[in-house]
């Protein structure tokens, strides 16, 4: 990961070079405040900065969340997109098998 300091503050050091980060995503800065996750070439989602906020949309543009650093924003998106563990999915279909 490039060594970067970004803030919800106008006026913020921003790199125009490719950041990368863990869990297949490499992230790109599109715009001073915009920052576009892709995985393995796909678009995997994105990063906007909203004053004091950094609001985080999936792939399909949907909101997951708003952080108050672009770190938690970008781990949050990674954690967004991780696939399921076996343990939490068979909790998911046990939970999904009782409302039947």
């Amino acid at each position: 990961m490039s060594s970067i300091h970004t803030s919800a503050r106008p006026g913020a050091l921003l790199s125009q070079h490719p950041m990368t980060e863990g869990a297949g995503l490499a992230w790109r800065q599109a715009d001073h405040d915009v920052f576009v996750a892709t995985n393995e070439g796909e678009f995997a989602g994105f990063v906007t900065v909203d004053r004091n906020a950094h609001v985080v949309h999936d792939s399909h543009s949907r909101r997951i969340g708003s952080y108050p650093t672009l770190a938690a924003a970008r781990q949050a998106l990674v954690d967004a997109t991780r696939p399921p563990s076996r343990r939490r999915e068979r909790l998911r279909r046990r939970i999904l098998s009782r409302r039947r």
